[in-house]
C-alpha cells in the first residue's frame, strides 16, 4: 500500500502555525524507531500576515515545505528513483532544516537543579539573540563567533543597566558548546564545530575568604534564618557547594569506627561519586539525624529573599566584606592551604578535576602572607641616627 504524505498546519504561539507532514498509514521514525503520522518541518507560517514580509516569508516555507512532502513521498513510494548520492542529499538537507534552539531546550531540560537553571539562563540569551530559531544549517563557525560577541556586550537579563559579566558569558558560551558537541556526536552536525570555536576566557576574580575570627563571629550572631546560618558555616567546614549542601541526604552521611565522619555522595557539578571526610564540628552542625532518604537541610532555598538572611547576619557580625554563600567553599579551601594542607589534598577535598583551579587559592594565600609581613614596621629613620 502506498503511503500518503500530507502537508498540514497546527497552531503555535503568537499567532502562528507550524507545518508537518501527515503519513497515512503510519511509518517508523528514523529517531525513534516507533509508528508515528508526523514529523514537523521545524517551518512555520503567520496565520494571519500582517504586511508584506510576513506574507512573502509564509510563500517561502510553504513551497519549502510543499517541496519536501514531494520529496517523502517520493522517497517512501518510488525510493527507485533516487541514487544513493540523492538520497544522502535529502537526509543531509534534513538534518540542516532541524533547529538548534529547539534542540538546545531539550538538552537543557534534560540537565539536573542548579546545572539546568544555568543551562537555561543560556538557553534566554540564545533565544535572544536568534529570534527563537537558528537552522542548523546556519550554524557556522562566523555565527558562532558573533554570539560569542553578542554575549561579551550585552546586558544582563538581571538588569537592563549592568553588562553580563565575562565569567557569565564563559559559562552559557559553554553550554552552547556542549550542545554542539552533542549535536556532532548524534551526526546532526557534520564537522565539530564545537572544536573549532574557542571558548571565552575566564576572567579571575577577587575570592574574599573569612578568617577564622570571622567564622568565631558568625556563630557568635544570630541569623534570621537559621538553616541558612547551619548551612554555611557547614560549606566552611567542609568546602561543599551549595548545590551539594542543598540535596545532601542522610542516608551519603556515614560513621566509620576508627576513621570518623564521611559524606558519600554524587557531585553536583562535576557529576563524580565523592566520598569525602568531614570534622566532628561538621557532622555537629547537621542537627539530629533524619531517615536514609530526608534531606539533612529540609527547606533550604536560594532566592534573593534568602540571600537577605545571609547579608544581615554577615552585616550584623561586623563584617564588611563582600560575602556570598559561595565564599564559604573559599574559606575552607584558603584556610586548609594557610594551615599546610598540600595543595594536591585540597584539590581532592574540593572536587577538582585539574590542580589548576586549586592554584587561584593559593594567590590567595601568599597574599595574606604579604600583608601579615607588612604589619611589622620599624623605626627605620631611627637606625641612621643610631647605627647599629
Amino acid at each position: 500500500m502506498a503511503t500518503k504524505v500530507s502537508l498540514r498546519k497546527k497552531a503555535i504561539t503568537k499567532g502562528r502555525q507550524s507545518l508537518y507532514l501527515d503519513f497515512y498509514p503510519p511509518i517508523i521514525s528514523p529517531k525513534t524507531g516507533e509508528p508515528t503520522r508526523r514529523e514537523f518541518l521545524n517551518l512555520y507560517i503567520f496565520k494571519k500576515p500582517k504586511n508584506e514580509i510576513e506574507k512573502a516569508h509564509n510563500t517561502n516555507q510553504i513551497n519549502l515545505a510543499n517541496s519536501i512532502c514531494n520529496k517523502r513521498e517520493n522517497e517512501l513510494n518510488k525510493p527507485e528513483i533516487y541514487t544513493e548520492f540523492e538520497k544522502e542529499q535529502i537526509r543531509l538537507k534534513e538534518l540542516a532544516d532541524l533547529d538548534f534552539v529547539e534542540y538546545y531546550e531539550k538538552l537543557a531540560n534534560k540537565r539536573k537543579e542548579s546545572n539546568h537553571d544555568n543551562w537555561i539562563s543560556a538557553l534566554n540569551y540564545l533565544k535572544d539573540y536568534t529570534g527563537g530559531q537558528l537552522r542548523f544549517g546556519d550554524l557556522n563557525e562566523k555565527k558562532l563567533e558573533e554570539f560569542k560577541e553578542y554575549l561579551l556586550t550585552t546586558k544582563s537579563r538581571k538588569s537592563d543597566k549592568a553588562k553580563l559579566s565575562q565569567n557569565s558569558a564563559m559559562s552559557y558560551f559553554n553550554k552552547i558548546k556542549a550542545a554542539l558537541k552533542q549535536a556532532y556526536s548524534d551526526g546532526i552536525l557534520q564537522s565539530d564545530l564545537n572544536k573549532k570555536v574557542k571558548p571565552i576566557k575566564e576572567v579571575e576574580t577577587r575570592r574574599e575568604p573569612l578568617t577564622i575570627e570571622e567564622l568565631n563571629s558568625l556563630i557568635k550572631t544570630q541569623c534570621n534564618n537559621p538553616l541558612m546560618k547551619r548551612a554555611a558555616l557547614f560549606s566552611a567546614l567542609t568546602g561543599l557547594r551549595w548545590s551539594d549542601i542543598e540535596k545532601l541526604e542522610w542516608g551519603e552521611v556515614e560513621f566509620i569506627k576508627g576513621r570518623g565522619y564521611f559524606l558519600n555522595f554524587d557531585q553536583e557539578k562535576t557529576e563524580g561519586v565523592e566520598v569525602h571526610p568531614i570534622s566532628e564540628q561538621a557532622f555537629q552542625m547537621l542537627g539530629e539525624r533524619g531517615s536514609k532518604d530526608k534531606r539533612v537541610f529540609p527547606g533550604l532555598k536560594y532566592s534573593a529573599f534568602e540571600n537577605k538572611h545571609l547579608y544581615q547576619w554577615i552585616g550584623a557580625a561586623g563584617i564588611t566584606k563582600d560575602i556570598t554563600f559561595h565564599n564559604f567553599r573559599h574559606t575552607y579551601a584558603t584556610l586548609q592551604l594557610a594551615g599546610g594542607t598540600d595543595i594536591y589534598t585540597v584539590s581532592k577535598l574540593l572536587g577538582h578535576k585539574s590542580l589548576k583551579t586549586t592554584q587561584i587559592y593559593t594567590k590567595v594565600v601568599d597574599e595574606s602572607k604579604r600583608l601579615a609581613a607588612e604589619r611589622i614596621k620599624l623605626d627605620i629613620d631611627e637606625l641612621s641616627n643610631n647605627p647599629l
